[in-house]
């Protein structure tokens, strides 16, 4: 019989309750009745509905207990709040597990393909855990460090945030032994007074928890790199880089899509590389090397790294647990069916051109006025726009399948400082 994820008393221990009704163990957490597993913890965290509200029908469904702030009819360890319990026991299963190597992925687009491209190269490597979808919040965070079994021995967790402040904790609760940053753009600006440039400091807050020496992995095509490498280097962060420039440790080369796959070239360190992808979207190029990278610091083979990356299916749908999240926190999420954000858009717009453009190899600009972000002016064209630089700019190909990027690292007219001023004006 496999050992429990967690006995009553060890819940008890960590989040300074006491057991109700009988000791008990448990083989996975959750906060959303609907999608209880039979041995579950429940936890009744309060949001738009009372989570205490569902402990009955949670039971019923199979959960061997709950974590609640009241008592209630059947097994139950009773905290004063459920939300700072979670947190707790999220920060028990990581001191619990000092083998595990942790890593943390945030970024302004790819969050969630990123750790799920780096969870299947963990896999490879021996006992793995990760953020299942979306788990990126204050909520997801502790939730997913509270599922981690003891005998983990890598991870890897999605972080995200709508304002400043918010990755701090989090990175914090996670300690995280390498942090990636897939991008930066002009997404949740109008929660920053000084547009962009507040987005890429907190995105640096990724680096608030990192362990001392941990790596830093950053886009060098991204106009704000420079500032993210010293926000790194100021937490003693050990910087390493991803890009199509000749600097970059982890270099794309080269990006090939074909029918059902694309063919990726790249030099790692000095050593070329070349291996097939099951994604043909052209942001993939670099998503790719940030996953490489990433693996390396949590000290899985290359192999292992370029065997994950081939075999990596796109990702499905929104999960049950996703929408809890998001009723606790308040939000209304509509599916993934359709790219969220202009970046992931203009990701959807290249595919969906490169298809259309019979022996394309590159791929143009979308300017027509329809469409989800083409009818709200100039704002919206400026997003358009920064959503085709993001992460590889304008991607481009020569007769033999070499990436041209045209407008990869910030020109005079792309600086920081230019970028921010300008959104001022829409």
């Amino acid at each position: 019989m496999s050992e429990p994820l967690w006995t009553s008393q060890e819940i008890a221990q960590a989040t300074g309750g006491r057991v109700e009704g009988g000791g008990f163990a448990v083989a996975g957490v959750s906060i959303d009745s609907r999608s209880i597993e039979p041995g579950d913890l429940f936890i009744a965290l309060a949001g738009a509905r009372d989570g205490h509200e569902f402990v009955a029908q949670a039971l019923e469904r199979g959960a061997a207990a709950a974590l609640v702030s009241r008592p209630v009819d059947g097994p139950a360890v009773v905290v004063e709040d459920t939300f700072q319990a979670l947190e707790a026991l999220g920060v028990a299963a990581r001191e619990r597990a000092p083998q595990a190597r942790r890593g943390a992925v945030t970024g302004s687009v790819g969050k969630t393909s990123v750790t799920q491209a780096v969870r299947a190269g963990l896999t490879l490597a021996g006992p793995a855990h990760s953020s299942v979808k979306s788990y990126n919040n204050h909520i997801g965070v502790p939730l997913t460090l509270a599922r981690m079994p003891r005998e983990t021995a890598r991870a890897v967790f999605e972080i995200g945030m709508n304002h400043a402040d918010e990755i701090t904790p989090l990175s914090q609760m996670v300690r995280p032994h390498a942090a990636v940053i897939t991008t930066v753009g002009p997404v949740h600006v109008e929660n920053f007074p000084d547009g962009e440039i507040g987005v890429a400091r907190a995105k640096a807050e990724i680096f608030a928890g990192l362990v001392p020496g941990g790596a830093a992995i950053l886009n060098a095509d991204n106009a704000w790199f420079d500032l993210l490498a010293a926000e790194a280097r100021a937490a003693g962060a050990t910087v390493m880089t991803f890009g199509t420039g000749e600097g970059a440790d982890a270099r794309l080369t080269a990006f090939s899509p074909g029918p059902g796959q694309a063919i990726v070239r790249a030099r790692l360190h000095g050593r070329d590389l070349e291996f097939p992808i099951l994604q043909t979207g052209f942001h993939w190029g670099l998503n790719s090397m940030a996953v490489l990278l990433m693996l390396e610091a949590l000290e899985v083979r290359l192999d292992d790294a370029v065997a994950a990356l081939g075999a990596f299916e796109p990702l499905a749908g929104l999960h049950p647990d996703r929408r809890e999240l998001q009723r606790q926190s308040g939000l209304h999420g509509r599916g993934h069916r359709q790219p969220r954000r202009p970046q992931a858009r203009g990701a959807a717009d290249r595919r969906a051109d490169r298809h259309a453009g019979a022996g394309r190899r590159g791929a143009g600009l979308s300017r027509g006025a329809g469409g989800p972000a083409g009818d709200c002016g100039r704002r919206s064209r400026l997003l358009r726009r920064a959503a085709h630089e993001i992460p590889l700019g304008r991607p481009s190909f020569d007769s033999s399948g070499r990436l041209r990027l045209l407008c990869g690292r910030a020109g005079a007219a792309d600086r920081p400082g230019r970028r921010a001023r300008r959104r001022g004006d829409g």
